[in-house]
């Protein structure tokens, strides 16, 4: 089973590297985008026998930053 991971950061937390795509747009001449904001998508490839609450675990000990970072578990259909 396909698992994927979104991490992002938290609002309010500066984002340099999102400030950098978004200044790089510009460069491109694109004009119009407000905000960019950068994150992570993480895909795991998991047995049915995995459970929500060890993806919770894996989420909030390893993958993310409770600190400055949100996340959301997304399990893929078959």
């Amino acid at each position: 089973m396909k698992v994927r991971v979104f991490v992002s950061l938290k609002n309010g937390v500066l984002d340099p590297q999102g400030r950098a795509i978004h200044h790089a747009i510009e460069g491109l001449g694109i004009h119009g985008v407000q905000d960019v904001r950068a994150g992570k998508m993480i895909e795991l490839d998991v047995d049915a026998s995995v459970s929500d609450e060890q993806l919770e675990t894996m989420c909030r000990q390893l993958l993310a930053n409770m600190v400055i970072e949100n996340y959301r578990i997304e399990r893929l259909a078959a």
